[in-house]
């Protein structure tokens, strides 16, 4: 006997009434789901070729002039800009076919992610090896960060202002870094009894660095950190004293890779926030005809609070809208153009990892592959520190998701007293503004190794294209 089509069932109004979300892989076409997979090595490759903000901005800009935009800085005009700010910060503009004095379409995402950076004065010789001192930046569980092959990434600014960029530990022939973790033959009293946070501290974020002594002389009370200095000045002409001027980051020393047999997800260093940043990046090139001009916000220093001129605390939306102004020759305010803007301010959320399924709320939380998440607002505990959008623009914003066939879903971030975060939102609802956040659900999130599903990254870029044409 067959077994009854359980869909033929379903009454018309339950279908009506209930709310469900699907996995949108399950939904798809064979030619989307070929999409799909193809977008997914093209963002994996940003991944790789963009692990610090710096070069996601020079990938960002580089794309970007490729593809008909101009700078909006320079001569070129076409109604297509991109921006450059201090190399930390891109933005993106179209003109859209509305009065700019109706607002813009922004979609704002941040294209730093937690890391180590070297301290500025780093280097050190002990216990003949020569080591290097880090300062971690934004949110991590820094025993995540001991035991595995590690890279440098950045620049030193020379006193006569030259610029040397520094990039070791990517290529198979570089050699990496490592931080050292406690054998476990010794892991006594002492550590077995601490908390997780307390496992590995700040300040034993140690990179190990050189082993072998300096040739040049017969001093050895320092000579690994010599021979150290001596090998960084053959290759890039620096000094002790030049980490000063530095800015050099500590990322993992890892490629992009498909997760999982079926090859549905991607894990890397980086997803937060270059998963929405990407999928924004790509909408904005491929936006066209938009009703009002659109505005994709690449921006710095989210995972500190956004606070710096290259953070969303700054006022650099103010900076770049004047100068798209300007090239357009129109002498409107722009505090009241942003004032009737809407806004998505597109990070991450947290999917649910059944390995710790406890700290969601089921009934509003995501899942790994059903489309980017929906979240009216984040915040802790009780909401602090968060924006909380409005009914009215997630009932207009639905209404059009629904229209261009995307699926996402809702979420908070977490159950109510488990913790929390917040994002660049509240920032923009400053000005006036309606602001929501969507975004990409990850398991891992803050680790060196977060995993995403090439669906929802699809799904996300999709979403966002149609958020800047409507």
């Amino acid at each position: 006997m067959s077994k009854p089509d359980t869909n033929e069932k379903k009454s018309p109004l339950r279908e009506q009434l209930t709310h469900k979300t699907a996995n949108v892989w399950s939904k798809a076409t064979a030619a989307e789901r070929k999409q799909i997979m193809e977008f997914g090595k093209e963002y994996s490759a940003f991944l790789d070729a963009a692990k610090t903000e710096r070069e996601a901005v020079k990938e960002i800009v580089e794309v970007a002039s490729r593809t008909g935009f101009s700078d909006l800085t320079g001569e070129g005009t076409g109604g297509r800009y991109f921006h450059n700010y201090k190399g930390k910060v891109a933005s993106l503009f179209v003109n859209g076919s509305a009065p700019i004095s109706a607002g813009l379409h922004i979609i704002v995402a941040h294209i730093d992610a937690p890391r180590l950076d070297l301290k500025q004065n780093p280097l050190y010789e002990d216990s003949g090896l020569a080591m290097l001192k880090t300062h971690y930046y934004g949110g991590i569980k820094k025993y995540q960060w001991v035991s595995r092959p590690l890279a440098m990434h950045g620049v030193v600014v020379l006193p006569d202002g030259k610029s040397i960029e520094i990039c070791l530990g990517e290529d198979p022939a570089d050699p990496v870094f490592t931080i050292a973790d406690l054998l476990p033959h010794l892991w006594g009293k002492t550590q077995a009894t601490k908390k997780a946070p307390e496992i590995i501290t700040g300040e034993q974020l140690n990179l190990v660095t050189g082993s072998l002594p300096w040739d040049e002389d017969e001093d050895d009370t320092d000579s690994i950190k010599m021979h150290v200095l001596q090998l960084l000045h053959e290759k890039y002409g620096i000094a002790e004293s030049d980490f000063i001027s530095a800015e050099i980051e500590i990322v993992p020393a890892c490629k992009a890779r498909d997760v999982g047999l079926d090859r549905g997800l991607i894990g890397a260093y980086g997803h937060d926030d270059r998963v929405c940043s990407w999928s924004a990046l790509q909408a904005a090139l491929q936006v066209e005809n938009p009703v009002k001009t659109t505005c994709v916000l690449l921006m710095d220093k989210e995972e500190i609070g956004s606070e710096t001129d290259t953070g969303s605390a700054s006022r650099y939306i103010e900076t770049a809208l004047r100068l798209y102004l300007a090239k357009e020759g129109l002498n409107d305010n722009p505090l009241d153009v942003l004032a009737v803007s809407n806004c998505l301010s597109a990070d991450v959320n947290a999917a649910i990892n059944p390995n710790w399924k406890s700290v969601h709320d089921k009934q509003n939380a995501c899942l790994l592959g059903h489309g980017p998440v929906l979240t009216k607002f984040t915040g802790s505990r009780g909401k602090g520190g968060s924006n909380d959008a409005h009914a009215e623009f997630l009932g207009w914003l639905r209404g059009m998701l629904q229209a261009a066939g995307i699926r996402y879903q809702t979420a908070e971030l977490g159950k109510v007293d488990e913790g929390g975060g917040g994002t660049v939102a509240l920032f923009f609802a400053r000005y006036g503004m309606n602001v929501v956040d969507l975004g990409v659900g990850l398991i891992g999130m803050h680790s060196p190794f977060e995993v995403a599903a090439k669906s929802d990254i699809w799904m996300a870029w999709r979403a966002y294209k149609a958020f800047l044409e409507a």
